[in-house]
């Protein structure tokens, strides 16, 4: 992070990054091996089913966060001292919101907003009353976790009327950021308030969601999924609403791509797609979304986190599960060469997930192709490797049915050769 003051540029220090992220920490935690990350970072980490210090590759006695006060004062000195004296930062500085400003804002925004249900007589003016609040409201969340959490919490009775203000608006970029920025700010840690509300979400507001997907900021767009897994999480009927929509899967994996797999991005898209892609009947949505393409890519191509691996690889696995997507798969030589790649590689998790879709693949389909991608990627040397390792009972099963199949291609290989130069002898 470099923070530009006049015509010179103030570089943060080294201590000052996260080590995952490596942008200036926000809420700094140390865990018990000493090192110190920022919260949202580590603790996504920790969430992807990691036992470990990223840094130093420990295993964690305690997953305990606690939070590193004295470097936390010291960045807040930092950046303040290096703060950029222009009149948009003066203008920031000004508009600074404390808790009890934030709760008089929610209470000008909530008087401000329609009820659910109303016919939107007054749009213009929630457009021009409302953005100002949503604005402020907003910058006060991103002022610390703990202003994000007090949000969640005090503003969740706005939910209702702000989802069903949104349906109504007109295509305005400008207001949908607000509008979506502060729904997710909401939606993210008070689910169980959620729950006992009745939130309007219709096809007409995912249609919006979708449109959304495709314009504005690149953060805006990231901020769409992420409201897409959480509305995915919230019941059966949300779940069913969205695994419905062929447009979901396919405006999703565009997303990865656009969003130059964006860790944030992905996390927010693997996630949703998991979520509606269980039931049978939308895997085959998965596969028309383009899912194979995107997903062999994205293991070819992008810096994934151990837990954006691990959910690459059961989106594939699912995918495996159906005729087309195994069909694609085995068209796809990068594809099964990415995931031959991973097996022993990334996590225990991620190997299984890759045995499970080779096994699949090989000796369930028989694809001749996917097997000699299999032998060709050096796969039967991994498959020896996972017999001697200590692996679950069904991967070893797994492992011991393509080390047959391929014995069998071997065999059958070597008969083939031999026939053939037979063919070529001669008679005396």
């Amino acid at each position: 992070m470099v923070r530009k003051r006049n015509d010179l540029c103030i570089t943060a220090p080294n201590f000052f990054r996260c080590p995952i992220s490596l942008d200036v920490m926000k809420s700094p935690v140390s865990l018990c091996t000493g090192v110190t990350y920022d919260r949202s970072s580590i603790q996504r980490w920790l969430d992807g089913g990691n036992n470990t210090c990223p840094a130093t590759m420990q295993v964690l006695q305690s997953k305990d966060l606690v939070p590193n006060h004295t470097l936390q004062r010291l960045i807040q000195i930092w950046s303040d001292s290096s703060r950029t004296r222009s009149p948009a930062t003066e203008s920031t500085a000004v508009n600074s919101v404390t808790q009890a400003e934030a709760k008089s804002i929610i209470q000008q925004l909530k008087s401000n907003l329609l009820p659910p249900g109303s016919h939107g007589e007054n749009i213009s003016g929630f457009i021009s009353i409302s953005l100002q609040c949503m604005g402020r409201l907003i910058l006060f969340a991103k002022q610390s976790e703990e202003n994000s959490n007090f949000l969640s919490s005090a503003g969740s009775e706005l939910l209702p009327a702000l989802v069903s203000n949104f349906s109504k608006l007109p295509m305005q970029i400008q207001a949908s950021e607000k509008v979506f920025q502060l729904s997710y700010l909401l939606f993210k840690n008070h689910k169980s308030a959620l729950e006992q509300q009745e939130i309007i979400i219709d096809d007409k507001f995912v249609a919006a969601m979708l449109n959304f997907l495709q314009l504005g900021s690149r953060e805006f767009r990231i901020s769409v999924a992420k409201l897409l897994k959480i509305i995915a999480n919230l019941s059966s009927e949300k779940r069913h609403l969205l695994g419905e929509n062929d447009d979901v899967y396919r405006d999703l994996l565009r997303l990865m791509i656009s969003s130059e797999w964006d860790q944030e991005a992905m996390e927010s898209c693997l996630s949703c797609l998991l979520t509606i892609s269980m039931p049978k009947k939308n895997r085959l949505r998965l596969v028309r979304g383009g899912a194979v393409v995107v997903l062999s890519k994205a293991l070819d191509e992008a810096e994934l986190s151990v837990g954006s691996t691990e959910k690459v690889l059961k989106l594939l696995e699912i995918v495996s599960t159906c005729k087309e997507g195994r069909v694609e798969i085995c068209g796809n030589e990068k594809c099964v060469e990415a995931i031959v790649k991973k097996v022993l590689k990334v996590s225990t998790l991620a190997t299984e997930h890759s045995v499970t879709i080779l096994w699949s693949l090989c000796c369930l389909f028989r694809d001749q192709r996917a097997q000699e991608a299999v032998t060709k990627s050096n796969g039967m040397a991994k498959i020896l490797l996972l017999m001697q390792s200590n692996v679950s009972g069904a991967v070893r099963q797994m492992c011991s049915d393509l080390l047959k199949v391929f014995r069998v291609q071997s065999r059958n290989s070597c008969l083939s050769s031999y026939d053939t130069k037979t063919t070529h002898i001669m008679p005396f």
